[in-house]
């Protein structure tokens, strides 16, 4: 487990062990060695190149290896715990662990099987995994390492199960049916509610409808979210690609970004990636340079110095001019944009590029997890929110065809289309004003406006998140501004769509702008007027927020899931109301969260009001 500092604020990441291979997943064009590590699989089953992606996916979460930190008991068969050895786990995978001894012990053997008991603490393995583990294992090396302060010894063991067989009998399938059975019964008191919600319309129709309707669009979105399935992976369909990554001030995290784009298991002809640089002002571009150099120097035989190369930008121009100058140095008919701080799985761009084979699709955006989950509270909330956001509402949306954001850390388009509503990208304004931020829902409605837009499960990355609870809120009321703007764009065309989705998207754009006023009705006018206690109202809100948790549990595992319930509440209390105030400051440009050249302005401004109020003896 690694820790980084970020804003004074030590990131909790998990780390897997690093390969002697620079790009261990690029398939080898000289066939010396294989992709994947069967680590964990019955030696009679045979590695076919072209084996579907869920059986790939299986072998990587078996074969990867993380660094680890905590106290493993290691009992002899026969033995009580309390005779048990305590060790430090060094590394640990779904298949066994490393761990390190304090003294040599003389009984232990290879191949003989003992019994080993640990906690796993968050952060180690990928959400789910954090639990306490109590299984079997073989002991398969025994060796000494040396050290220039000491000799360690090492014991290596095979679980008897993987672990993700362990936990799937264990904690993952009370999960499963834990969650299933309690969203059954949600779903079942929320629909009774609404019925008695029509009973009250002659009472307060306009409330009352509001109800139902919010109810209404939001159990949909689950069901169309659970129906919701992925393009498989077609063998023959691997098309040129071109990842462009924009870089502004992302020193910290731009090696391991360009690392896991040009880590991918696709073909090295049809793959390049692009790193155009925005005039950071921090060592950015030294990053980038090292990052770069060493890929060419240790993996030159991938074809790097062809497939990898950056641009600097003579001025900061903002992320949308860095984007399409990466546009127009590709020579791939598809183009990634990939975040700097976000980072691939392996197989991202294999299942991202799937629904292109309809002509008619114009983008197709991946999912985006949160990698700092385990950092605070603060990026707790965001992980939940995250994955329902993308699990449940963008694949409802896909389902249609017409997914209104192709979000920035991970999205792919025809190249045609970004270079054909390039220049009105770059000078959109809005009330006269730039538009700064937001790129990634104004670029989707120009491509939705002709063609198809969809989503992909198994295209994942992970991004940072901020952790800062400030940071947080000014990026959350930049995403509102945004939103407003650009679904007044997308209501001017998205009634040509299907019928349903249409109805989607406007009830959709209703029922958060028209929030604040029913919460308030319902939790400041209702008592205070007629002496009723909102029971009713609160018991709602309760259900829709056991929703998204035990939506996450169910599909996640994770013992993050109540963290779904505290993200409604949150929301409902401090996030809300952010609404109102977007609705009268939509028009700005300034990010909040990074030094624009509108940020530069704005602040700017506000000294020199500052400077005239202070010469006049005003207050501030």
């Amino acid at each position: 487990m690694i820790r980084r500092k970020r804003k004074r604020i030590d990131e909790v990441l998990t780390s897997p062990r690093s390969d002697r291979r620079t790009l261990s997943n690029v398939p080898d064009p000289e066939n010396i060695r294989v992709t994947l590590d069967r680590r964990g699989i019955q030696n009679d089953i045979t590695v076919d190149a072209e084996m579907d992606s869920e059986y790939r996916s299986k072998l990587r979460m078996l074969s990867l290896r993380y660094t680890a930190d905590f106290e493993v008991l290691i009992v002899a068969k026969g033995q009580k715990s309390k005779a048990g050895i305590k060790a430090r786990a060094v590394d640990v995978s779904s298949t066994g662990v490393l761990v390190e001894l304090h003294d040599e012990i003389d009984h232990f053997k290879v191949e003989d099987t003992v019994s080993i008991r640990f906690d796993i603490p968050p952060g180690t393995m990928p959400e789910g995994f954090e639990s306490r583990v109590k299984t079997d294992a073989v002991i398969i090396r025994i060796f000494k390492q040396q050290t220039e302060k000491q000799e360690k010894h090492m014991i290596a063991f095979e679980f008897v199960k993987p672990l993700t067989d362990y936990f799937q009998r264990k904690r993952w399938g009370y999960s499963v049916y834990t969650a299933s059975g309690l969203l059954f019964v949600a779903v079942i008191f929320i629909m009774l509610m609404r019925v008695e919600s029509i009973i009250y319309f002659k009472y307060n129709l306009l409330l009352y409808l509001y109800s139902l309707t919010a109810a209404a669009f939001l159990l949909t979105r689950y069901l169309f979210g659970a129906l919701y399935r992925d393009v498989p992976i077609n063998a023959d369909y691997m098309p040129g690609v071109s990842i462009i990554i924009p870089c502004f001030n992302e020193e910290e995290w731009i090696h391991r970004t360009i690392l896991s784009c040009m880590n991918q298991d696709y073909p090295i002809d049809k793959l390049e990636v692009i790193v155009v640089d925005d005039r950071s002002t921090d060592r950015s571009v030294e990053q980038i340079h090292k990052t770069i150099d060493m890929i060419h120097r240790e993996a030159d035989r991938y074809m790097t110095k062809e497939r990898l190369r950056m641009h600097v930008l003579t001025e900061n121009g903002g992320k949308r001019v860095a984007l399409v100058k990466g546009v127009e140095m590709a020579k791939h008919d598809l183009v990634v944009f990939v975040d700097s701080d976000s980072f691939l799985d392996p197989l991202a761009i294999k299942h991202l590029v799937q629904p292109f084979q309809d002509p008619r699709m114009g983008g197709v955006a991946g999912r985006t997890d949160v990698e700092n989950k385990y950092t605070n509270s603060v990026t707790k909330l965001q992980t939940v929110r995250y994955y329902i956001a993308f699990r449940i509402m963008k694949a409802a949306e896909s389902w249609f065809d017409s997914v209104t954001c192709l979000s920035g850390p991970l999205s792919c388009y025809r190249k045609e289309l970004i270079v054909k509503h390039s220049e009105a990208w770059l000078n959109q304004k809005f009330l006269g004003q730039p538009a700064t931020f937001g790129d990634d829902r104004s670029m989707t409605n120009f491509i939705l406006k002709t063609h198809r837009t969809g989503y992909q499960d198994r295209a994942i990355c992970s991004t940072i998140v901020p952790s800062d609870m400030g940071i947080f809120l000014k990026q959350q009321m930049r995403w509102k501004r945004s939103w407003l703007r650009e679904s007044l764009r997308a209501g001017g065309f998205i009634w040509r769509k299907e019928p349903f989705m249409t109805l989607f998207f406007y009830i959709g754009l209703i029922v958060p702008i028209a929030a604040p006023v029913i919460v308030l009705y319902n939790l400041i006018y209702v008592p205070l007027v007629h002496h009723v206690f909102p029971g009713t109202f609160l018991m709602g809100l309760f259900l829709m927020a056991m929703l998204m948790s035990l939506a996450h549990l169910l599909l996640r595992k994770s013992k993050l899931w109540i963290f779904g319930l505290v993200f409604c509440i949150f929301y409902e209390f401090v996030l809300l109301w952010q609404m109102p105030v977007a609705w009268v400051t939509f028009w700005k440009s300034t990010w909040g969260t990074r030094e624009t050249p509108q940020d530069v302005e704005a602040r700017n401004k506000k000294e020199a009001r500052k400077k005239k109020k202070k010469k006049f003896g005003l207050p501030f």
